[in-house]
């Protein structure tokens, strides 16, 4: 649903080799005979050194605006035995994408890895197939098994097989992209696929539109509806739809939505549709993903139902995926040979040059002339960093993120700039500023990025295919069980609004139910069958919430409102909890195994 700067990963071409080295921030490690250290210190303070570290044979120090051959100069004594940059740090990104050039190779998405896709085996005689609701899938691109692949056109919305603009092409490829050895791999490479076009460039429809999709997906032999799509307000035709798919034993799964909010969006927030929340490549709770919460109706018809807001997340900020031919914009970058990750900021062009660091590049710099200049980011937009690069006679511009991850970004509505230039990611800030050469090519590709709510959804979809093709004995509610016993748990500790049962792990959730059966055997497992119920009411003026436990492991459970133990008493019986404070609230229980950190979803109750 949200768009992304468009970008590409990266190709790789053959340049020089460096012959300085700058260390981070002009720092720099002397070791040293012990006995000796205070002569090499003073020497390092009369020579303007700034001492950070005095440690064990060693010492840290900053020269300020000096490369390691000129720290070799000043510090040429016999006591010291070697001096040498000293390297930043930095917490690294958990997942990340294969570097490559996915128009001549194939290039691995990080959510695949993350989800552990890359661990289970496609079962293609399964007969597993999905249903992509959305704005088309466009054969102009060849990274898919078309032979796979069927569809149905909507009313007004043009050939299912003709794009309505990129997002259904992206979305299919993250699905199901054929394992090839060009562009991008599917998390569950080359599934069947049927594709009912509902949107065209506009990119709405009707809640209608849907309820008939559903019907067309059940007429041809989908196991799946994936939808990243939704919108405000309930109906009830739409709802039942979903719901006879799935009790004819499908799975239906749908976008949270974008909007950062706790507001519910539909079809995801029927009960018979999982759905699904976006997390980025850190295990982090993308910032826009939405977070309704699982309870409705207040005092006495309060209820909780974990169906009707997010169940698990999926990798969906920055996903790399298909798009129709020639409408993505990548960037491509080498710096002395390698490939680095990039994204297009500008300017597509293709250019070479030698490597000139240009700090912040808060001014023109003579040195930069002829170069690609390599700029720190901040204290000035990024457009003006690369006018002031161009001005000086550079040839291309290289902007460095200034916390871990990639950069992405754009020059804004009045770029006056020409020359091409990219982002990069933080981490690889010490190879490129070693670099003799970098070359940078932005131009066209069939590949790009898209971050949404959107694109976590498809991952989902393809994972639950994967799972599926190997235990095609069960229902896709049991399967949609076993995505949640399994997933793995981040944010608040058990299930919560951001996460729900947490990340999905397809090569967990396929031991789950190699061992357990489609059925699964509870465990007290989050997603399992151990689970609390929760009734508020008031009697005499006293607010008295009942508990009730199913599934508990042991005799006893810890019981926690509100995070605070409150009480450990026996699994077989109802709990009352009586709170005294006068007024309304709203107060959030949960129960765990005695002792153990195994515990149902929270259940709140309103007064």
């Amino acid at each position: 649903m949200k768009l992304s700067k468009i970008a590409g990963a990266i190709m790789a071409l053959t340049v020089s080799v460096s012959t300085s080295v700058i260390a981070d921030d002009d720092r720099y490690i002397i070791q040293v005979d012990s006995s000796n250290k205070g002569v090499i210190k003073a020497l390092t303070k009369q020579l303007g050194g700034q001492i950070h570290v005095d440690g064990n044979g060693f010492i840290a120090a900053t020269f300020s605006g000096k490369d390691l051959a000129q720290v070799k100069g000043l510090l040429n004594n016999p006591h010291i035995k070697l001096i040498e940059a000293d390297q930043r740090r930095q917490l690294m990104s958990a997942y990340s994408d294969d570097a490559g050039n996915p128009m001549t190779e194939q290039v691995t998405p990080y959510a695949v890895y993350q989800s552990q896709a890359n661990q289970v085996a496609f079962n293609a005689s399964a007969g597993m197939k999905v249903c992509i609701i959305d704005s088309g899938l466009d054969a102009s691109n060849t990274d898919f098994e078309w032979n796979n692949i069927s569809g149905d056109n909507d009313s007004g919305t043009g050939n299912w097989n003709e794009n309505g603009g990129p997002h259904g092409t992206h979305v299919a490829g993250t699905i199901g992209a054929a394992d090839n050895n060009v562009g991008v791999i599917g998390m569950a490479p080359g599934v069947e696929m049927h594709i009912i076009k509902v949107f065209n460039d506009d990119g709405w429809g009707y809640s209608s539109d849907l309820a008939h999709a559903a019907d067309l997906c059940s007429a041809a032999g989908a196991n799946i509806i994936s939808m990243s799509l939704g919108g405000g307000g309930s109906n009830s035709t739409e709802s039942n739809a979903f719901q006879s798919f799935v009790d004819a034993g499908g799975l239906v799964v749908a976008a949270a939505g974008n909007d950062g909010n706790n507001v519910r969006s539909y079809p995801a927030g029927y009960p018979s549709v999982m759905m699904i929340g976006a997390n980025d490549a850190d295990n982090k709770i993308a910032d826009f993903s939405q977070f309704p919460g699982c309870t409705t109706g207040r005092g006495k018809q309060v209820k909780t139902d974990e169906t009707i807001c997010v169940e698990v997340t999926a990798g969906g900020v920055d996903t790399l995926s298909t798009y129709p031919a020639s409408m993505a914009t990548a960037a491509n970058m080498t710096a002395d040979g390698a490939a680095f990750a990039s994204s297009a900021m500008e300017n597509p062009g293709s250019v070479t040059g030698s490597t000139y660091y240009m700090g912040t590049a808060e001014a023109t710099d003579s040195g930069a002339n002829g170069n690609v200049c390599v700029i720190d980011r901040g204290n000035i937009s990024f457009h003006d960093k690369v006018a002031n690069c161009e001005n000086s006679g550079g040839v291309g511009a290289v902007i460095i993120n200034n916390e871990p991850g990639m950069l992405y970004g754009t020059l804004g509505d009045t770029n006056a700039t020409s020359i091409p230039a990219v982002g990069a990611a933080f981490e690889d800030r010490s190879a490129l500023l070693a670099a003799g050469n970098i070359a940078i090519d932005i131009g066209t590709s069939d590949y790009g990025f898209m971050s949404g709510t959107s694109m976590a959804t498809p991952a989902v979809s393809g994972l639950a295919a994967l799972v599926w093709s190997n235990h095609n004995q069960c229902t896709g509610s049991e399967i949609r069980e076993a995505l949640k016993a399994t997933a793995m748990d981040s944010g608040a500790a058990g299930n919560d609004v951001y996460f729900g049962y947490g990340i999905v792990k397809a090569a967990a959730a396929d031991a789950y139910l190699t061992a357990n059966g489609c059925g699964g055997d509870g465990g007290g497992e989050p997603g399992g069958d151990f689970t609390l119920s929760a009734n508020g009411y008031k009697s005499k003026g006293v607010k008295k919430v009942d508990l009730t436990f199913n599934g508990a492991a042991g005799t006893n459970v810890d019981v926690y409102r509100d995070g605070s133990l409150i009480v450990t008493t026996s699994a077989s019986s109802t709990y009352t909890d009586s709170i005294s404070s006068k007024g309304g609230g709203s107060y959030s229980y949960k129960a765990c195994d005695e002792g153990t950190s195994t515990c149902t979803a929270e259940q709140t109750v309103v007064f």
